[in-house]
């Protein structure tokens, strides 16, 4: 593949993605000469977009909701993590038209907790994580292979429960499912709380959540980061707990992708979440 490196994140919507100001920060910044574009494509446009990667040029995409499952499926070749969880962020296209599918998400996750809270260890850890969806899903994945153990609280208990399986069969670890109107006395005694849920959003209803059982010395992370500073993370700080915004995760997750298409394992940079910042509040605007 010669010229212009082409690359881009498919899904729908995507709008709002923050991805093309990422990499094109680190394109400018490593002076490459590539690009990253929106690819928004509706459920029924997904395969045959994903199959003609090649042909129309491109070196790789990511795949963000509601396609990384769907995307998982016309891989030639999937990674040890897209393999176990069914879905698949991030597509490397060969030079001979193959396409490889990875799974960054967890390693994103773990990468902006060490990062944002140094001296973190995770093996042993007690986390109690609020969800059941695919953040969930890949979050869960990542602390049981760093040893943790989970206690997984969702307003559905059919998917805490199906969850649960799942990770049970693939990552093993100790797992305990917790009813969501036990959900604050759930925090007694842990090292990590985790919201992958919707909820303290910008247009969701509000996490409701009681950090009284939740130990001082305990961090907290919300994978929500829109808004940055949700009533989560602010009810935590106040009360003098370490408190990880959802940016990082985004941000960490990106760098396997920048360097399998263009060569170069990018910085994470104050400037760089600054420049995201300002993004997120034009598409707020």
């Amino acid at each position: 593949m010669s010229g212009i490196l082409k690359a881009g994140v498919i899904g729908w919507p995507v709008a709002h993605s923050l991805s093309p100001t990422l990499h094109s920060y680190w394109l400018n910044k490593y002076k490459i000469e590539g690009s990253y574009e929106l690819m928004p494509l509706e459920p029924h446009r997904v395969g045959e977009a994903i199959q003609t990667l090649h042909a129309r040029g491109f070196c790789g995409a990511n795949v963000t909701v509601p396609h990384k499952e769907f995307a998982a499926q016309g891989m030639d070749k999937l990674d040890e993590t897209a393999t176990a969880l069914g879905a698949v962020n991030l597509i490397n296209v060969h030079k001979d038209g193959k396409l490889e599918g990875r799974n960054t998400d967890g390693f994103g996750f773990v990468e902006n907790l060490t990062a944002s809270a140094p001296g973190l260890d995770l093996k042993g850890a007690r986390v109690c994580i609020l969800g059941a969806g695919g953040t969930t899903r890949a979050a869960g994945f990542a602390l049981l292979k760093e040893g943790a153990e989970l206690r997984i609280s969702n307003r559905t208990m059919e998917k805490s429960e199906a969850l649960a399986e799942l990770l049970q069969a693939q990552a093993g670890g100790d797992i305990t499912i917790v009813p969501w109107s036990e959900r604050s006395q759930a925090l007694e005694g842990i090292s990590f709380l985790v919201n992958t849920t919707s909820l303290g959003m910008v247009g969701q209803p509000a996490l409701e959540i009681d950090l009284a059982a939740l130990p001082k010395d305990a961090v907290v992370t919300d994978c929500v980061y829109a808004p940055l500073e949700t009533d989560l993370l602010k009810a935590a700080r106040v009360r003098g707990n370490v408190g990880v915004d959802g940016l990082g995760m985004l941000i960490h997750q990106a760098r396997p992708a920048f360097k399998s298409w263009f060569g170069v394992d990018p910085e994470v940079s104050d400037d760089l979440r600054d420049a995201l910042i300002a993004k997120q509040r034009e598409n707020t605007v």
